[in-house]
């Protein structure tokens, strides 16, 4: 098998390369790559199998990233509840850790589009000590959400360097990792990684399937061996325009995350972020999806239907309403449309 960072090596980064491998005869990409950089490893470019397929639009650049009036740099003001570089406390008992500005594709819907893969995301030792310096010095942090970048592209001795020095922080409870390299990289998942990673728990892993074509038996492959070594798997999803914002897709998607044993966590609205205006879908359309799921697919794999507000304010569910009336009875729709009343017990809080 090739080694990941030889896949990873010869990945497109420049508009010429693209020319060569995709057949893009649009010069308009140059000025995109040139705001926001591009990379797609030969893994994930050989899922594409169409111009314009839901592969393509999550890895291709587009002359639409430049044409956004609407979105901003920094949706989630993450620079502004950083106490010190690239440590996001957004929550009170709970902080992002940011440990790398690579990743393995660069998504073009990406949160931290302004930053990731360029200069303007500096991270280096001293951040990397700042970081651990506030945590211990912040002990109602209990849980760390190490992200990026992707932090699985840190070298192994890196990975558990960092995750020792983390569970050495007595107030520190939980590890979560964000990752996408199960879905876009999914050989860097090795069984040396696994045994460094299962030494640390408890150790929980996010990934991030937007398609049912992403599940391929490389990545089933992946998650398998996290799952074997005890570490829970959840999928944080991103509704995109043309890509899954269809009920048939994302049921799909749901039912084939539970095959692999990752659980569906989140299916998230798209940020506000500059440069992905045109991926964006109205509220509705997720929770018309939501709906769709509901009574057709296990309760395992119903994902929280989330919009994370802007200006830093936290995840807020959003939900489908099958409220019809309160009172001494709650009178609701079950998921198939019937009408159903279920008598109330006592005061409400």
């Amino acid at each position: 098998m090739t080694h990941w960072k030889a896949i990873l090596q010869d990945s497109i980064t420049t508009y010429s390369a693209l020319q060569k491998h995709l057949d893009c005869n649009n010069t308009a990409l140059k000025e995109v790559i040139a705001n926001f950089p591009m990379r797609i490893n030969p893994y994930f470019l050989n899922l594409i199998k169409t111009p314009h397929d839901p592969l393509w639009k999550q890895s291709v650049p587009d002359p639409a990233e430049l044409d956004d009036a609407i979105c901003i740099d920094d949706p989630l003001d993450e620079e502004n509840l950083s106490p010190v570089p690239n440590l996001v406390h957004r929550y009170p008992d709970r902080a992002l850790f940011l440990v790398t500005n690579q990743c393995a594709m660069y998504c073009r819907f990406c949160t931290r589009k302004r930053k990731v893969g360029t200069s303007r995301m500096c991270i280096s030792a001293d951040t990397i000590n700042a970081g651990l310096d506030y945590l211990t010095k912040t002990p109602e942090i209990k849980d760390v959400l190490i992200s990026g970048g992707d932090p699985l592209l840190l070298d192994d001795e890196v990975i558990d360097t960092l995750l020792l020095n983390l569970r050495k922080i007595p107030s520190i409870e939980v590890i979560r990792i964000g990752t996408r390299v199960p879905c876009s990289l999914p050989m860097r998942i090795t069984g040396r990684l696994v045994a460094i990673l299962r030494k640390y728990h408890p150790l929980y892993i996010n990934t991030h399937f937007n398609h049912p074509a992403e599940i391929t038996p490389e990545a089933t492959r992946a998650c398998a061996l996290l799952a074997d070594s005890g570490i829970p798997l959840g999928c944080q999803t991103v509704l995109l325009r043309g890509i899954n914002d269809d009920p048939a897709v994302i049921l799909a998607l749901m039912r084939g995350l539970l095959r692999i044993r990752v659980k569906p966590y989140y299916l998230f609205q798209a940020d506000l972020t500059r440069g992905t205006n045109h991926f964006r879908t109205h509220t509705d359309t997720g929770v018309a999806i939501l709906r769709h799921l509901i009574g057709k697919i296990s309760g395992m794999a119903i994902p929280t239907l989330a919009l994370d507000a802007p200006g830093g304010k936290g995840k807020i569910p959003l939900s489908p309403d099958f409220i019809l009336e309160r009172g001494k009875n709650l009178i609701f729709n079950s998921y198939c449309g019937k009408v159903c009343t279920y008598p109330e017990a006592g005061e409400a809080f």
